[in-house]
């Protein structure tokens, strides 16, 4: 399956005010990525109320960013270069929307998420629950799946696998020792960032870490394709291990951010475009890069707006 995000999860000792923090960016070729910034509220007959990003079309977030009026606190990253899939399972979009609108535990969300699993666009889910402040990754394979759980720490996700049992019977191809690769990468640099802040972490931290350039293979600021705010449209090498080719106009497209709090009044800050705040254009980068001029019918400018926050039953701006 392809792969491709920036998250993390922590809680306890690790955030400024020991309650639970999440951030996510999305990671995808920007043709679909500048469509990607809807919010979704949701009031359905059963279950919980959904507050998700998304975009046109879908049922589930589907870069799976939500929380629920239960409390739960979702989001994920891809494991890339997953192999393996049952034709007579349940898609995960299905799995996705049902888990974020029925769990009220992480244990439900685990649940509903194994019952018919297809294997199809397998993650490594990033789960808190406000209501007990604690937080889980749960790796969901086809054939293997795991779970860590703590009160005290974080989780990170780049689109690696962390279970090896996995890598070696479902993800063969996935070198998790390429420090050029974008999952390995972005991995150190998540290390790196919350080491550094341990028990600094709260939202407007979390912002930052997502529009963070550091490139841990070459050791400078500079945004590309290694980086937590992706930008492989400014790389030469590309990210083969998701076939995006040099200069491949993808990576982050926006971000989300939450907490305990923020969950707890069903609220969220999200920017659309490029967590750091960068503007892709369309003219000037299909005149560099001819070779994706099969996308300039439907490739469009990709400007960035500000943090902002979302919440539960909030009035939708006026048409313009």
């Amino acid at each position: 399956s392809p792969g491709n995000c920036s998250a993390f999860v922590a809680t306890g000792s690790w955030t400024k005010s020991r309650q639970i923090v999440m951030a996510h960016n999305n990671w995808t070729g920007y043709l679909a990525g500048e469509r990607w910034r809807i919010i979704f509220d949701i009031v359905p007959k059963d279950g919980y109320r959904m507050l998700m990003d998304g975009f046109p079309g879908v049922i589930a977030s589907d870069d799976d960013f939500g929380i629920n009026s239960s409390g739960l606190m979702v989001t994920e990253t891809t494991i890339t270069q997953f192999e393996g899939w049952d034709p007579g399972g349940k898609a995960e979009f299905v799995r996705a929307r049902k888990a974020l609108q029925y769990a009220s535990s992480i244990d439900d969300y685990v649940r509903i998420m194994l019952d018919g699993n297809n294997g199809g666009y397998a993650n490594d889910w990033l789960l808190g629950d406000r209501k007990t402040g604690e937080i889980a990754q749960f790796e969901l394979g086809l054939k293997t799946h795991r779970l860590w759980r703590t009160r005290d720490g974080a989780f990170a996700g780049s689109n690696w696998a962390r279970d090896p049992q996995l890598i070696k019977l479902e993800a063969p191809d996935f070198n998790p020792r390429d420090p050029q690769s974008s999952p390995n990468a972005r991995r150190a640099r998540w290390d790196e960032l919350l080491q550094a802040n341990r028990g600094k972490i709260d939202v407007a931290l979390a912002q930052q870490m997502l529009g963070d350039h550091q490139d841990t293979f070459l050791h400078k600021d500079q945004p590309g394709e290694r980086t937590l705010c992706g930008h492989t449209d400014l790389s030469s090498h590309g990210s083969p291990e998701w076939l995006w080719n040099p200069y491949y106009p993808g990576g982050a497209v926006q971000g989300k951010v939450t907490d305990s709090s923020m969950a707890g009044a069903m609220a969220f800050t999200a920017r659309a475009g490029h967590p750091c705040g960068g503007d892709f254009l369309a003219a000037p980068f299909l005149a560099a890069h001819p070779e994706y001029s099969w996308q300039a019918p439907f490739l469009r400018d990709m400007k960035a707006g500000p943090w902002t926050e979302f919440r539960s039953a909030q009035a939708a701006p006026p048409a313009r």
